[in-house]
């Protein structure tokens, strides 16, 4: 039965009309629809094209053109109760009469309105600012980043853009265009930037930071007027009272926030001086049936710019609008720069203004690093802090606010990020974007009755939401899960199995230093035996020491006695299927083939009655092989040029492109051309999961990249490199990692990032949950591959390049190797050869042994043998088909 429609459902119901498509107006709905919508209904209008997307987080639009920044899930949007209007304008709101007008001619009634129209971007007032761009909408990101491009073309030169504004968005703009090629002036009217969030000490350690990338300030000043210059080298001329001028290419505006608060002033609502629509304490405005949350919302004559306050006063009006008790307590002031290499946080009371307040602080001029707590003057309780350099105590100390500190304050302040093991209480907010707090996270982990509790990230992200915003509280939400498995007597535990203590890239980091070749040794020298049996190891610890030695050394993984640690598919080189045969899958880099190797497969596939498949990896599948044909059938591929597919092993499994700028009209770069060379130059890599890579010759995705564990796409200026795409039960999307790379950044970037993930896994972890799972996420990815902040990427390389020299198709020395050939011996005492005699019959797809009497008929020449019986489908499962019924003798 279909549903019915937003209006049919919404007959009868009190009406909601949020106004907005931001944070804050998503967040009222989807707060309204967790509470259940009791007796209402809800409309949201915004005048975007797009639905609400997250404004906080920009400048990931300039890192990736396709990532469209939606907030939460669109299911949200399928509710019968809940109605999406995009691309709508509401030009008037009367709340006398309970109705809001819209630009294309509506008068829609409502019984509450909530304004979460947000802010506008001002331009500073002086001469020629029409000619001034703003950052503020996808729309703006999107602009600019074409403009900088145009520029590049039309100059023939690097441009040079200034951004006017040194705060949080004005920062964020900056990295952007400067990502994009620009060379960057950063204007601010103080002495050092995000003067709202740091104190002097931390906003100097911050100039200097962003001075050694390469970005040039201009401080303590504002600028008085800006000229067109169209005779010379630089468009604009942008003059300073009291300095000289600096030229540009292009101006952006990022200097605060100017609330949209027309509508409000129109329907007569009350209004700040300073601008913004007035509110109390339960969000109210003025009229009784019209609330105001976000930037909008003018409360005790501040408007705040941040999405935490404007999250907390939706949840404060979805409690209202329910009937229950709310308060608004206040706008945090928690900020975090999101800015590649520049790692800033700040909270509470930075400036420690607090009466009686002292200030603890740490700081290293030489390697950039400024961190300080501002605490009560018995040093107990925590007021704020600023983190400048290194914010790893920013995650941990946040939730702590206005709570006494667990140890001395100094003890949290190092280049480590500090030590301290921290209990928080329930009532700490360890997600200030969900409103998750310690509580919520423990009550998840004990699970609800028989329902089982969530004991890892992916569980505790769907059951409580924590993390699903900007992800920067998974750290600390992983560790108050953990604490709280502990202390229910779940194990926690990082031993790979019974018989070894360590994980898994503990355990390869041991046996590599010491050298070791045999899981013999690995034993003696790290096992930590729970029985006598433990020289046979387990299912779990044998693989995992296999893969690990090959990965190290680039030996036959059936070599030295390692055959019998591999599992079913590793010991065939073949993957078994459900009926017990073989699948075989030639490795066809990129899915380049030619007629001749194209004839040679349907040669093998005709001669031992294979069933055959085009695989979504561009390879082509031989299905229904047994054990004892498999080294004939790998001695005519390897004759004719193949080599092992590696479908059977957690290792690389191919690199898929489209067909790159060669044939295609929109192709920027030789896809093929890339993935040849990438899967010729990984294959064979052993590793804690499967890898797949795709490369994409432009921006239309042909070869679904971002789907990929390393995705490349092509771009006019070089290659984007994407991680932690996985498809699976869980498809994630990739992460841009770097953008705009030569062949040979590009291919050491993958290099580096390969043998990270190799070395650091757990056993079975695809790259997604990796990357998730690591402290700082792809951040601290970044840090590594790019900014080789570990100093581990020479070695890194080298473990790579080793590998490439090192490898040999494991069945081309399989072949070689008459003792590896006794694994393929039908039975024990069976001649060396693997010709068996044995004929066999192909029944709906699936091989099985001829009888007798197939056999004296085919030997006899009136072979092939027709069979009675159903017709035979022309694939597996298969059903109307018109295949004849006959069975061909092999």
């Amino acid at each position: 039965m279909p549903e019915p429609s937003a209006a049919a459902a919404g007959a009868g119901l009190r009406h909601v009309a949020v106004i907005g498509g931001g944070p804050a107006a998503h967040r009222l709905v989807e707060a309204l629809a967790s509470r259940g919508l009791q007796d209402m209904r809800v409309s949201l209008f915004t005048e975007e094209a797009l639905p609400p997307y997250d404004r906080v987080c920009l400048s990931k639009r300039f890192e990736d053109s396709s990532n469209d920044l939606l907030l939460g899930q669109p299911q949200l949007w399928e509710h019968p109760r809940v109605s999406l209007h995009t691309g709508t304008e509401v030009t008037a709101v009367d709340p006398a009469a309970g109705t809001l007008s819209t630009a294309d001619g509506q008068t829609i009634g409502f019984d509450d309105a909530v304004l979460a129209t947000g802010s506008s971007a001002p331009r500073p007032p002086i001469t020629g600012a029409e000619h001034i761009a703003v950052y503020r909408t996808l729309d703006d990101v999107d602009w600019l980043t074409q403009r900088v491009k145009q520029l590049t073309a039309e100059l023939g030169r690097t441009p040079h853009c200034v951004v006017i504004g040194g705060g949080l968005l004005g920062l964020e703009a900056a990295g952007g265009l400067k990502g994009h090629g620009a060379d960057v002036s950063i204007v601010h009217s103080r002495d050092y930037v995000m003067s709202a969030q740091l104190d002097e000490g931390g906003g100097r350690t911050l100039n200097r930071l962003l001075s050694a990338q390469g970005y040039h300030l201009r401080l303590g000043q504002r600028p008085s007027a800006l000229t067109v210059n169209a005779a010379g080298q630089y468009r604009y001329m942008l003059s300073f009272p009291e300095s000289s001028d600096i030229a540009a290419d292009l101006v952006v505006a990022a200097i605060g926030i100017s609330a949209r608060d027309e509508l409000a002033r129109d329907a007569g609502l009350t209004l700040s001086p300073g601008g913004g629509v007035v509110i109390d304490g339960t969000c109210a405005t003025s009229s009784s049936n019209i609330w105001a949350i976000g930037e909008v919302a003018n409360y005790e004559g501040t408007c705040m710019g941040l999405v935490a306050p404007a999250n907390a006063m939706a949840e404060v009006v979805a409690d209202r609008l329910c009937g229950e008790a709310a308060e608004f307590e206040g706008f945090d002031t928690a900020a975090k720069l999101k800015l590649a290499g520049l790692d800033v946080a700040s909270f509470g009371d930075t400036l420690g203004e607090t009466p009686g307040a002292l200030e603890v602080v740490y700081a290293d001029a030489i390697g950039g690093v400024y961190q300080k707590l501002v605490v009560t003057d018995d040093a107990k309780t925590l007021l704020g802090g600023v983190f400048v350099g290194d914010a790893g105590p920013y995650t941990s100390l946040r939730p702590l606010l206005g709570r006494d500190l667990p140890a001395e304050p100094a003890a949290f302040l190092s280049t480590s990020g500090g030590g301290v093991d921290m209990d928080l209480p329930d009532d700490a907010q360890v997600c200030s974007c969900k409103d998750i707090c310690a509580g919520d996270i423990r009550t998840a982990v004990a699970g609800d009755g028989d329902a089982p509790g969530c004991t890892d990230i992916g569980g505790l992200k769907a059951c409580t939401g924590v993390g699903t915003q900007c992800g920067s509280c998974i750290p600390l939400a992983k560790k108050v899960m953990e604490k709280e498995m502990v202390a229910r007597g779940v194990e926690v535990s990082t031993a790979m199995c019974e018989h070894f203590s360590h994980s898994r890239a503990e355990l390869f980091d041991a046996v590599r230093a010491a050298g070791l070749r045999s899981f013999t040794e690995i034993v003696e020298a790290f096992g930590t035996p729970a029985d006598a049996q433990l020289n046979l190891g387990c299912d779990i610890c044998k693989p995992v020491a296999a893969s690990m030695l090959a990965a190290m050394h680039d030996e036959h993984i059936l070599a030295d006695g390692r055959g019998s640690l591999q599992d079913t598919n590793d010991r065939a080189l073949a993957n078994m299927q459900k009926n017990g045969t073989y699948s075989v899958m030639p490795r066809i880099p990129a899915g380049e083939i030619t007629p001749q190797k194209l004839a040679v497969i349907a040669e093998v596939a005709q001669d031992f009655g294979l069933y055959t498949k085009i695989s979504a990896a561009q390879r082509i599948d031989l299905f229904g092989a047994q054990l004892q044909d498999l080294p004939a059938i790998w001695t005519r591929l390897v004759e004719a040029g193949f080599e092992s597919g590696q479908a059977y092993g957690k290792s690389l499994r191919n690199v898929k492109s489209c067909v790159s700028s060669t044939w295609c009209r929109y192709g920027v770069q030789d896809s093929v051309g890339m993935g040849i060379f990438l899967e010729n130059r990984y294959k064979g890599l052993r590793s804690p999961h499967k890898m797949k890579f795709g490369v994409s010759g432009c921006a239309r995705e042909c070869a679904e990249a971002r789907g990929k564990d390393v995705g490349i796409i092509a771009t006019s200026e070089g290659w984007n490199m994407y991680v932690g795409g996985n498809g699976g039960a869980t498809p994630v999307h990739g992460q841009l990692l770097a953008k705009d790379l030569d062949d040979e950044t590009l291919v050491k970037y993958i290099d580096r990032y390969i043998m990270y993930y190799i070395r650091t896994a757990d056993r079975l972890q695809r790259t997604a949950r990796w990357i998730e799972e690591l402290p700082g996420g792809v951040d601290h990815v970044y840090d590594v591959v790019v900014n080789d902040s570990l100093g581990i990427a020479e070695d890194l390389e080298r473990a790579i390049a080793t590998h490439v020299e090192r490898y040999e198709d494991e069945w081309a020395a399989t072949l070689k190797d008459p003792e590896k050939l006794r694994r393929f011996r039908s039975f024990v005492n069976a001649p060396d050869s693997p010709d068996t005699g044995l004929s066999y019959v192909l029944e709906r797809g699936q091989p099985r042994p001829a009888t007798a009497q197939e056999r004296t008929a085919a030997e006899a020449g009136h072979g092939p043998v027709l069979l009675a019986g159903p017709r035979i489908p022309l694939r597996p499962g298969a059903e109307g088909s018109s295949a004849q019924e006959k069975m061909e003798v092999i």
